[in-house]
């Protein structure tokens, strides 16, 4: 029997288990794995050390190194992220609508957990922690795959959540990592119906893409981030700044980091070489249009892949608009449905934007930086929907459930 599959039995008969248990003995759990993690700190941090010098040793680019990194506070960012799962309302149980039937039947539409989730992503060893906790908090089982760049960290975590859910009401067995990183798993775990009821890919384009493209398990589609800021006629100069420069270098290697921004015309003519030429000075590599090139020094001529690129890195394209339909029509046809942003005073645009773009996030003058499960306040999250049906956005708590039509009467027969 494979790996896959034998966890997948494993997994599906405790979701049985783990479906009943009640929130505080969920709970209880979750602040195991909290301190169980505090506690082992050092065990983490060591064996991270070994995926960090072997990507070094693989020539992993930069951006990658920095999702696979973990550090001293990044795990106390994780154990905290966990404390406020636990804070947050259980959602199981929750009637959402009660009909009453003028037969006496009573029907209760209730959330109950999805079963068993399947996760796959690549570096972020945090995505393993959040995925589980968020797993047990909704009383779900869930099978974890990372990928190989990370799998010293997976695997020294996920024994640190073992040890802790086994003093615990709920069994070991709810959280299963797949150990085997190769691409033959990844496959059985795309067929795997009769065990798992959701997969939710996390990662690069090339990942997402060949999971929704060969899974035979309903899949919840998390896009890739190539996300856009657009600077409109009446903004704000400084504003406009700092937003772009926040929003491409406070973190590049995370999919709500920008990889475009587009810059009215007229604005442009004023501001815009002072914007760009902020960027290059912070290490930037520029890609931009015609009228950027000529403009500014140091700007390479952008090619049409540029403008649908995912960087994940010190890079960013540019392009000159002439008005905000012309922005939304760009990041429409390029984007990915993520996180958008426009800069502006004028009240219409920004209405026409927040309208017109089709995306899971809209910004008005704000980074697109926020868009995070833990920013939102949902206190960690599984992954960002791009898709529109059953989850669309940051995937909290409820994103893990499903629903339950509860049916009690006194004997009624249908005639």
């Amino acid at each position: 029997m494979s790996e896959v599959i034998e966890k997948g039995k494993l997994a599906k008969k405790a979701s049985y288990q783990i479906g009943i248990c009640t929130t505080k003995e969920k709970n209880d759990a979750l602040a195991k794995i909290a301190e169980g993690l505090r506690k082992n700190e050092k065990a983490i941090l060591a064996a991270n050390q070994l995926d960090i010098q072997s990507g070094k040793e693989k020539g992993l680019s930069p951006s990658i190194l920095d999702r696979v990194e973990l550090t001293e506070e990044r795990i106390t960012d994780i154990a905290d992220a966990i404390l406020q799962v636990i804070d947050l309302t259980d959602p199981i149980g929750e009637v959402m609508e009660t009909i009453e039937k003028d037969n006496g039947l009573e029907i209760d539409n209730t959330r109950v957990p999805i079963g068993v989730v399947g996760m796959i992503y690549e570096a972020r060893p945090n995505v393993t922690v959040d995925a589980a906790a968020l797993a047990v908090k909704t009383g779900n089982a869930i099978i974890l795959r990372g990928s190989s760049s990370a799998i010293h960290s997976n695997l020294a975590i996920v024994k640190i959540i073992h040890e802790a859910l086994a003093n615990s009401a709920v069994v070991p067995d709810a959280v299963q990592l797949i150990e085997d990183t190769s691409r033959e798993t990844a496959s059985e775990l795309f067929r795997l119906n009769d065990y798992l009821d959701v997969l939710i890919p996390r990662g690069g384009k090339t990942l997402i893409d060949t999971v929704v493209r060969e899974s035979r398990v309903p899949v919840i589609e998390t896009g890739a981030g190539n996300c856009h800021v657009y600077i409109d006629d009446s903004a704000k100069p400084d504003m406009a700044k700092a937003i772009t420069l926040n929003a491409k270098l406070q973190r590049p290697s995370v999919c709500n980091a920008i990889e475009s921004l587009l810059i009215q015309s007229d604005w442009f003519d004023q501001y815009g070489e002072e914007v760009i030429s902020a960027l290059i000075e912070k290490g930037v590599t520029v890609y931009g249009d015609t009228p950027v090139v000529d403009k500014v020094p140091l700007v390479q001529e952008a090619a049409n892949t540029d403008w649908g690129t995912e960087y994940l890195d010190l890079k960013i394209s540019v392009k000159i608009v002439e008005d905000v339909y012309e922005a939304i029509d760009h990041i429409n046809t390029y984007g990915t449905k993520h996180s958008e942003a426009i800069i502006t005073e004028t009240a219409d645009h920004a209405s026409i934007f927040k309208q017109k773009v089709d995306a899971t996030t809209v910004y008005h003058n704000a980074s697109t930086r926020f868009t995070d499960g833990f920013e939102f306040g949902f206190g960690a999250e599984i992954g960002i929907s791009t898709q529109k049906l059953h989850a669309r956005g940051p995937m909290g708590l409820k994103a893990l459930t499903s629903n339950k039509f509860i049916v009690s009467g006194d004997g009624q027969i249908r005639e």
